[in-house]
């Protein structure tokens, strides 16, 4: 891999948006056995310290942090949050320090494990109990360290402003190379699964631009600040703008894939893991040898299986993984 395809497409726009390349792609495709008509997209792998979709999100906003000269980084998600524990990790060994709110969530071995791994990268982890207590806490941080000449950032949620959405619209261009490819069919529909809305929104514009027929399935698993398909589509279309103000020649009104956003598959809300989540975890481990997290992906499998088994699954469907390799902090 060498220039990402986003600079290929749009050169007029290098210098406006800056990267760092964190991995490693194209990341692999392959059928589901028992699923004859599902493929999945494997980013599992995607990063050298840490991987999933939260790093292909960070090429691009550590790369304007650090074009900026910021030293301090503060970003919130859950306790168990895999976007903490990237940016803990990759923003460290950039030499930025790290600070992140962090929003508690059902307590459990996952979470320790993600706990555990954010301070270990050298991370200040100020933990809150509601979502206006994060705010208060992640303005006062900042008011710190900007007090204290450590020119600070924020980081949203799950990295998912317009900036990070690039990484996505980027993995859309690299799906699309791999379709040309004869790697597998250009797919009806791509499921993933939707907390902060990042990765759904990058797709939407991503999977247009690069001229795939394809529709974005999202699975809700976040209750607390749910991202609807009015709200994903608002963040796709800011996406789209920074695009253009960058120097991309996209159309003003620029289409989006057709997207959807269920949540059937979210129980009693966020973190919180249900019986058949924790059964299609075991049910994706087998058939496509992928371990999940009780928060995203293994509700994401629940949803992939089930419209497999009910005939929704109609044509080439593509599920696009996007916990750790070990769905838990490597050591």
């Amino acid at each position: 891999m060498t220039a990402p395809y986003l600079h290929a497409r749009y050169p007029t726009a290098v210098a406006r948006l800056p990267f760092r390349r964190l991995g490693s792609g194209p990341t692999p495709v392959r059928r589901i056995d028992g699923a004859p008509q599902v493929w999945v997209k494997d980013d599992s792998g995607y990063g050298t310290i840490y991987g999933g979709n939260k790093v292909r999100k960070l090429e691009w906003t550590l790369a304007d942090l650090l074009g900026r000269g910021r030293r301090t980084v503060v970003t919130a998600g859950g306790t168990g949050s895999h976007h903490a524990v990237a940016v803990a990790r990759y923003a460290a060994a950039a030499t930025l320090r790290v600070c992140v709110v962090a929003l508690e969530q059902p307590y459990d071995d996952h979470v320790a494990g993600q706990l555990a791994a954010m301070v270990s990268a050298g991370a200040r982890v100020r933990r809150v109990r509601t979502v206006p207590g994060g705010y208060v806490a992640a303005a006062r941080l900042l008011a710190e360290a900007a007090v204290t000449g450590r020119r600070p950032a924020l980081l949203p949620v799950g990295g998912s402003s317009p900036r990070g959405c690039l990484g996505y619209v980027e993995a859309a261009f690299e799906l699309a190379d791999q379709v040309t490819r004869g790697e597998l069919p250009a797919p009806r529909r791509v499921l993933l699964p939707v907390g902060s809305g990042g990765t759904a929104a990058g797709l939407a514009l991503g999977l247009a631009l690069a001229g795939l027929p394809t529709e974005v399935v999202g699975v809700l698993v976040n209750d607390r600040t749910p991202m609807g398909p009015g709200q994903v589509r608002r963040l796709a279309a800011a996406t789209a703008r920074l695009l253009r103000r960058a120097g991309a020649a996209l159309p003003d009104g620029t289409a989006l894939a057709p997207l959807t956003v269920r949540r059937d598959w979210l129980g009693p809300g966020y973190g919180v893991a249900t019986a058949d989540s924790a059964s299609a975890a075991g049910w994706l481990a087998e058939h496509a040898g992928l371990v999940t997290e009780p928060v995203y992906t293994a509700k994401a499998a629940a949803a992939l299986r089930a419209l497999v088994a009910d005939g929704t699954v109609d044509g080439p469907w593509l599920y696009w993984h996007t916990a750790d390799r070990g769905a838990a902090p490597r050591a």
